[in-house]
């Protein structure tokens, strides 16, 4: 599949930043950390910065981008419209609770639900990116069972390393909170080496024999059916080298993964200035991991139709 930087930049982006939000509330809801000014003020305006520009950034692979308000509308069938009304709805009980801990210092009564309503939007609005393309059927490295979970997987392990980072550059930082943002981490780390186990082994959903409903013999493409490229090939057809794959995929465990975890890990072990600094860096590097994995998850996926161009 065609790996477009607005979609890339967009999962990303509102990954990171629905994780942070949710996190971020829970903590202040059930006070563990303080409410701060401007902790709340850069927090959670860091958290909502990362989830506007990544939503905006959608829009951006439209080809009517001012029509994309046309999509609310149909919610019910639609995981790209259930996306876009839960991520408005989410708006609202963050923008309350983020009300009451900037401008009143309160984060606890009612304010405490309206963070607790925030944090569970924020999932339900992560889980409905992932159906986006788990609903997929044609895409075999989409629509399997690893789909849902490494999206919200990713989410936290970028939401909890950010927060992570907030935390010590106000002085808050925590050994638990570091500890589990390294577990994060670790287990983001495993779970993709599974799904890339469980892609490499996949083979297409159908063949040219079973599409065109001929068993006997071998049925391949005698010529094409465009004389030039198309959409469908544009956006369907895009392939990535086996040897470009696996050196993006050196890339992504590095950036995404391992050097995140050395930093969580001297975050830890290390004294103040050098724990603020790795603390600080991680979720910089993780980010930027991120985006490679996330150009990966696209790049690696094969349409079905490509069949059609004899490309399977």
């Amino acid at each position: 599949m065609h790996p477009a930087y607005s979609v890339i930049f967009f999962t990303t982006a509102t990954g990171a930043g629905y994780g942070l939000l949710a996190f971020l509330c829970l903590a202040a809801a059930f006070g563990l950390v303080p409410a701060d000014f401007w902790l709340g003020f850069v927090g959670l305006g860091l958290a909502l910065a990362l989830v506007s520009a990544g939503l905006l950034s959608s829009t951006g692979h439209l080809g009517r981008p001012e029509r994309a308000w046309r999509a609310f509308s149909q919610w019910r069938t639609s995981w790209l419209s259930r996306e876009g009304v839960l991520s408005v709805l989410t708006y609202i009980p963050a923008g309350l609770f983020g009300i009451g801990w900037v401008f009143f210092g309160q984060t606890q009564g009612w304010l405490a639900a309206a963070g607790l309503l925030a944090a569970a939007g924020a999932v339900a609005t992560v889980c409905t990116t992932a159906m986006i393309y788990a609903s997929l059927k044609p895409v075999a490295e989409w629509a399997s069972r690893y789909t849902l979970p490494a999206y919200l997987i990713f989410s936290a392990t970028t939401g909890c390393v950010l927060l992570n980072a907030l935390l010590a550059a106000f002085g808050l930082g925590a050994p638990w909170l570091a500890a589990a943002a390294l577990l994060f981490t670790l287990a983001g780390w495993a779970f993709k080496e599974a799904v890339w186990r469980h892609n490499d082994r996949l083979a297409m959903p159908a063949t040219a024999n079973s599409a065109t409903g001929l068993a006997g013999g071998t049925v391949r493409s005698v010529e094409w059916p465009h004389t030039e490229r198309n959409y469908l090939l544009k956006e369907m057809g895009y392939r990535v080298a086996r040897k470009h794959a696996g050196r993006l995929r050196v890339v992504a465990r590095l950036t995404a993964f391992a050097i995140p975890a050395l930093l969580l890990a001297a975050a830890l072990a290390a004294p103040a200035p050098a724990a603020l600094a790795a603390a600080v860096l991680a979720p910089v590097v993780q980010l930027a991991g991120m985006l490679v994995e996330r150009w990966l998850f696209f790049a690696e996926a094969r349409h079905t139709v490509t069949l059609y161009y004899g490309l399977a």
